[in-house]
């Protein structure tokens, strides 16, 4: 089944330009596809077309009829006065339809109406109503906003007063309850720590619908997606693959594009010099030539078929290194901080000597980015002092890039932040980070925050520093501009602290890991993949331990015990749990005695394989259920 089709989308803004250019593509139902393309290349536009918030010049859109559409992209607007729990909640508007036609018909039943269409209607309203969890709508929340790391005390806040960030996850949370068809993720991890991101690769994993994914996450896509469409001067160009895939193939297309463009040119070449020399024997009488000449030069034109393939050009520049003399960096030692009553960190005693990549990671509101404020001399500890060594020079690009007068085009930023600096050589230093011609000539205030990035960067790397700072320095940019930025950074022979979410970033740079969680740093010497398998270890032990530490009979005092009716309601869902094991087990066994009978049948067995593991882990997912349903039920 299509769940999304699209053919010849045609959108334009202006006159000039078309940002969606004859697109066509389709999604299958069940599919997760992974939506690229350079920043500005039509895919949010893409997004406001299918959900109808925007129309389109040309072409044809269709969604499956009955498929219910959630977007992440942008924030509806909730009533004043709405908390983040309104918000979460107002997830369940259908059901809460049908819980009032429910006790709208129990009230009927009670008066003595016991005609067939009542007692019909309300047996399906509750099965249905059953089937979607209406009874077990707290659980469903509790969860979502726990793997989303959407705290107590945030869903007591009111969402007016959210800040940008916490409202998309919010709004994400709604999303995932509301139990869409088709979901449509606009840059879902932009805003999520760590935690919350690999929560919701685990929650995708198991989602029974259609996910387009637009992200510029790479480690995500390569978790979450199986296919990939690239939006290519408004085009649409299929890899059928994550996004590692798509990396290898779009360099073997451009290679073949290429062999076969100068294939080509080369008998473009020669055909041309034959020509020539036709046109030389007709000017020396021979007449005939001549005719054989336009022949040939027209064949000629027929063959430019092909425009030379290009590809985005790296960052030419590097940072302006300056040489450390000594061992040690910084020092912090006995550092506290606290806000508003609330201890971000206390007792830090951390060293980082020359050369070290440190990544300092942990959920969002631990304190990272006041760590760095603080190594800046942009906040000040409450306890401890901060030591740096004689010979460091630092450069710091903050996660919210902002200019001093972002009025000013880009070269008098370029003129006024640096001494002896020709208009000529400011451009020339623009031009090495993918600022040309009369892009140069814009005001600062109309870049995008990439852009803004990119200029900071610039500027930055005319510097001469050993110590470089970085706060999310992949966030909101597209593939392209992170790998610019990994170029530089790999170039850098200094000290490298830095804030990210981005674990392919992570993964590349890091020597050292400072994960602050609950107030402490834990300090691992070690990089990232070994950290995480480190924390798996523990995560296995713990649960190991939680299993086997044997129940203890106790009375709790000041809490109302379940309610009958939560429990009556567990049991049920209980007994369906049961019969969908038994039908999934049905299955698996089926499925083994097929992948037996399949053996010499290379293809048919990696497809049954495939069935095999996906129902296994559907069963392993009912198994926990059975397991949460038992506990909740008192049995």
């Amino acid at each position: 089944m299509i769940d999304i089709s699209v053919s010849g989308l045609t959108k334009s803004f202006d006159l000039e330009k078309k940002i969606l250019d004859g697109l066509t593509f389709q999604v299958e139902s069940g599919e997760r596809v992974g939506l690229l393309g350079k920043n500005g290349a039509g895919k949010t536009t893409l997004f406001r077309i299918l959900t109808g918030e925007i129309d389109y010049d040309a072409g044809e859109v269709v969604l499956a009829p009955d498929r219910r559409v959630g977007l992440i992209s942008q924030i509806p607007v909730y009533p004043a006065g709405y908390t983040v729990e309104d918000v979460l909640r107002s997830a369940f508007v259908r059901m809460q339809r049908m819980a009032d036609e429910m006790e709208q018909l129990s009230e009927q039943m009670s008066r003595g109406d016991e005609s067939e269409e009542t007692l019909r209607r309300y047996g399906e309203l509750s099965a249905r109503f059953e089937g979607l969890g209406g009874y077990d709508t707290d659980t469903a929340v509790n969860k979502v906003a726990n793997g989303l790391s959407i705290s107590r005390e945030l869903r007591a806040r009111l969402f007016d007063t959210l800040s940008g960030g916490e409202k998309t996850r919010v709004n994400l949370g709604r999303l995932i309850l509301e139990d869409t068809d088709i979901l449509l993720l606009d840059e879902p991890t932009n805003h999520l720590d760590l935690h919350a991101t690999e929560w919701l690769e685990e929650y995708l994993a198991t989602f029974k619908g259609s996910v387009l994914v637009i992200s510029h996450d790479r480690y995500f896509l390569d978790r979450t997606v199986n296919r990939v469409i690239e939006v290519l001067d408004g085009k649409a160009e299929f890899y059928s693959g994550n996004y590692s895939f798509y990396a290898v193939e779009k360099e073997r297309r451009y290679l073949e594009r290429m062999r076969q463009y100068e294939k080509e040119q080369a008998k473009i070449e020669q055909l041309e010099r034959a020509a020539q020399q036709l046109r030389t024997w007709a000017y020396s009488g021979m007449d005939k030539t001549f005719r054989r000449a336009v022949s040939m030069e027209r064949r000629i034109e027929r063959m430019r078929t092909m425009d030379k393939p290009t590809r985005e050009r790296a960052l030419s520049a590097q940072f302006a290194s300056r040489e450390f003399l000594g061992d040690e960096v910084f020092e912090l030692r006995h550092v506290s901080k606290s806000f508003g009553g609330r201890t971000l960190f206390s007792d830090l005693d951390l060293k980082a000597e020359g050369g070290e990549r440190i990544a300092l990671i942990g959920d969002n509101g631990t304190g990272k980015t006041t760590l760095i404020k603080l190594l800046m001399d942009e906040e000040y500890p409450d306890e401890g002092k901060i030591r740096f060594g004689p010979s460091v020079r630092t450069a710091y690009l903050p996660q919210i890039v902002e200019f001093e007068v972002p009025e000013r085009n880009l070269v008098d930023t370029m003129l006024y932040a640096k001494r002896n600096v020709t208009p000529q050589s400011a451009r020339d230093r623009l031009a090495m980070f993918h600022f040309r011609g009369e892009d140069v000539f814009k005001s600062v205030k109309v870049l995008s925050g990439g852009e803004q990035s990119r200029l900071r960067l610039c500027m930055l790397m005319d510097e001469e520093v050993n110590f470089l700072i970085l706060d999310e320095p992949t966030n909101h940019l597209d593939i392209a501009s992170r790998e610019w930025i990994e170029e530089a950074v790999e170039a850098f022979d200094g000290t490298l602290l830095f804030v990210s979410h981005d674990r392919y970033f992570i993964n590349r740079f890091a020597t050292r890991i400072w994960e602050l969680e609950g107030g402490k740093i834990t300090d691992y010497r070690m990089g990232f993949a070994r950290y995480r398998q480190i924390k798996e270890e523990q995560q296995k032990t713990e649960i190991k331990l939680e299993t086997e530490r044997p129940v203890k009979e106790t009375t709790v005092t000041g809490k109302p015990q379940r309610s009958d009716r939560n429990q009556r309601s567990a049991r049920r869902q209980l007994t369906i749990c049961e019969r969908e094991i038994a039908a999934q087990e049905e299955l698996l066994g089926a499925l083994e005695a097929q992948l037996a009978a399949a053996g010499a049948d290379y293809e048919k067995y990696s497809a049954l394989y495939g069935e095999k593991t996906l129902a296994e882990q559907k069963l392993d997912a009912l198994m926990q259920r059975w397991e949460a349903l038992a506990e909740e039920a008192g049995e």
